[in-house]
């Protein structure tokens, strides 16, 4: 009986825990969550616009630097790690979604535009709400 479970096991769960992808999506999924709060958060903490970049595989976060602030994000952000310019890139075979469009996080938090940003091989979008800035 016990050889007939196992059998079952490895013939259902073991492929699952040699399939890496599956880890560097979510991997990659809670970084760019995380890497959108802190945009917010600089944003409102700063007083600055802080603009979002996507390409297929990275996102980057610059600043307004201008006094008084104008909207142009023109200097890198420098990352928790003191690194500039704050770039996050996707994982080989991980890619963002097509359709997601440029915006910042204004000096109150919110979004300029709404966001629906999708990470490959994970089914849940991250979501960006324009009135709050919400990072879900």
């Amino acid at each position: 009986m016990v050889i007939v479970i196992m059998g079952i096991l490895a013939a259902v769960a073991a492929p699952r825990f040699f399939d890496k992808n599956a880890f560097d999506s979510r991997g990659y999924y809670d970084q760019v969550m995380s890497t959108l709060r802190f945009a917010q958060k600089t944003a409102v903490a700063q007083r600055r616009p802080v603009c979002v970049a996507f390409t297929a595989g990275s996102i980057e976060l610059t600043i307004d630097s201008s006094i008084p602030p104008d909207g142009g994000c023109d200097a890198a952000l420098t990352s928790p790690e003191g690194l500039a310019p704050y770039i996050v890139t996707a994982p080989s075979g991980v890619t963002l979604s097509d359709f997601v469009t440029p915006f910042s996080f204004t000096a109150l938090g919110r979004a300029t535009v709404a966001q629906s940003i999708t990470v490959s091989g994970y089914a849940t979008p991250i979501t960006v709400e324009a009135e709050t800035g919400y990072v879900h």
